[in-house]
């Protein structure tokens, strides 16, 4: 007979729920690491010309500087950088003539209000602000641009002042390094830096699938780690 106060629950019971806990923090630490290791891994950065490209349906504004951002109506990491660019409009008011555009595939072409999501109302809803569509990714290609929040800043000469993000993360707003870099430029005229990493979702897919489908899968991606 074992005695009462030798029982395997009585031995195991202690050990058995220490180990589970620490399985548990080890699983929770894990996700936490890989989370931020995806947030803080910039996107592809553009390779966007040093002068205003000639082909472009945007137009240049000739007094003062035009910045450009790229991106996709379903990235949801983008909405942290349009609410950035609000906040560097606030601070420089009509400093610049500025475009949100947001890029639509030929594959959306029959679905109805594909690009009428938050982020384009968002982008719609800051003062200064002209939404442009991107029908088959034109104009991302003419600025070389990979990464959903891609921002440009071009003189009124056509030539290239900036290139980068307005978020320091995926989906983080704060301060960070291309916001300041836009709010020196546009307010002073120079700033200590021109270029700044882009954080977001990729542009372009993969060309044997919609553009839809990828993103979808990669905030999937990103959902699960968050778990």
């Amino acid at each position: 007979m074992v005695p009462p106060h030798s029982t395997p629950n009585a031995r195991g019971g202690p050990l058995l729920w220490a180990s589970l806990a620490l399985l548990w923090i080890a699983v929770v630490v894990t996700g936490l690491a890989t989370l931020a290791a995806y947030d803080n891994r910039p996107g592809i950065a553009a390779g966007a010309p040093e002068r205003w490209p000639s082909d472009t349906a945007l137009r240049l504004d000739a007094r003062r500087p035009t910045l450009v951002m790229l991106a996709h109506p379903r990235c949801s990491c983008t909405e942290a950088s349009l609410s950035e660019l609000a906040e560097i409009l606030a601070r420089a008011p009509g400093r610049a003539q500025v475009y949100v555009v947001f890029i639509r595939p030929t594959r959306a072409a029959g679905i109805a209000d594909w690009d009428r999501t938050g982020l384009r109302r968002a982008a719609e809803a800051i003062p200064g602000v002209t939404v442009v569509r991107d029908e088959d990714g034109g104009e991302a290609a003419r600025f070389v641009a990979r990464t959903s929040g891609q921002t440009l800043l071009y003189g009124s000469d056509g030539r290239l002042l900036f290139s980068g993000g307005t978020t320091g993360a995926r989906g983080h707003a704060g301060d960070n390094a291309g916001r300041a870099t836009l709010i020196s430029l546009l307010t002073e005229g120079r700033a200590a830096r021109r270029d700044t990493p882009v954080f977001g979702c990729s542009l372009v897919g993969p060309a044997d699938r919609p553009l839809a489908d990828d993103h979808e899968h990669e905030h999937e991606a990103h959902a699960d780690h968050t778990r």
